[in-house]
């Protein structure tokens, strides 16, 4: 640990014990020109011409839209900011140094930034309790998920810290045929939900359990997720240059990956 500054090794710490950090957004601009394209897109596709308060705009969008609608509006949203040529950079800049220090200083990025959007009372937007290492993620990627709400209760996501996620994890074949939700409720009292104001946002270990459940609140949920993993660690179903592209190599990587060895040495 000696070759770790003191925030290194106290988000390093955070990490390993909670299976998650959260962070105050390290460049607030990028945060809100996010937001600010996520709403205008929005607006642009209900039709609404005045939308006020952007808080308040995204916490109320269940009065302007029907659950059967949701999925369209959320994938023209992504299409349109997707389309933004700094989307990915202004969204690394939110948490450069945390994933920096988690993950590496040669990354490879998720190529599309994804939108979730839970209106209240809506059984259509659920994510059962699950690890994306068991759906054929690689065991190194993180996701670095932000709430453009404050998210909190059944607004926001759940994650099984690592000591019970061990114990679950062992457990899973004993629930059979019982369902995603009856293995959650058996885990329910070690699931810690996150509570996170507009402005922060949140790096976790996707090995983990987590998930969401109907959203009971009177505000409709808005996040974006994105993955990370070193660029020279394993891959699995999700390959780079489909799925992930390098964006912060180093010189001697570039170097190190152009060399070839000269004919005369192999002759």
């Amino acid at each position: 640990m000696e070759f770790y500054s003191q925030e290194e090794r106290e988000l390093t710490a955070q990490f390993l014990e909670r299976g998650y950090v959260i962070l105050t957004a390290e460049c607030r601009e990028s945060l809100d020109w996010i937001r600010d394209q996520i709403v205008e897109s929005a607006a642009r596709q209900l039709g609404l011409a005045e939308i006020g308060d952007k808080a308040e705009f995204l916490n109320t969008v269940h009065e302007c839209v029907d659950p059967t609608e949701l999925n369209a509006l959320r994938l023209s949203v992504i299409k349109e900011f997707n389309a933004e040529p700094s989307l990915r950079a202004r969204y690394f800049a939110i948490a450069r140094l945390a994933l920096q220090a988690i993950v590496g200083n040669e990354l490879c990025m998720q190529r599309r930034i994804n939108l979730s959007i839970q209106l209240p009372d809506d059984e259509s937007s659920l994510l059962p309790i699950h690890s994306d290492v068991l759906n054929g993620n690689s065991p190194f990627e993180v996701v670095h998920w932000t709430p453009f709400v404050d998210v909190y209760g059944t607004k926001s996501m759940f994650i099984l810290p690592p000591k019970p996620n061990a114990e679950a994890l062992r457990r899973l074949p004993e629930f059979g045929d019982q369902g995603s939700e009856a293995f959650r409720r058996a885990f329910e009292d070690d699931l810690v939900w996150l509570e996170m104001c507009y402005g922060e946002t949140l790096v976790f270990n996707q090995n983990l359990l987590h998930g969401n459940v109907v959203n009971s609140e009177m505000e409709t949920r808005w996040t974006t997720n994105c993955r990370y993993k070193g660029v020279f660690t394993p891959y699995a179903d999700k390959k780079l240059g489909e799925y992930f592209e390098p964006i912060s190599l180093r010189a001697a990587s570039k170097v190190g990956l152009d060399y070839r060895i000269p004919s005369i040495v192999n002759s």
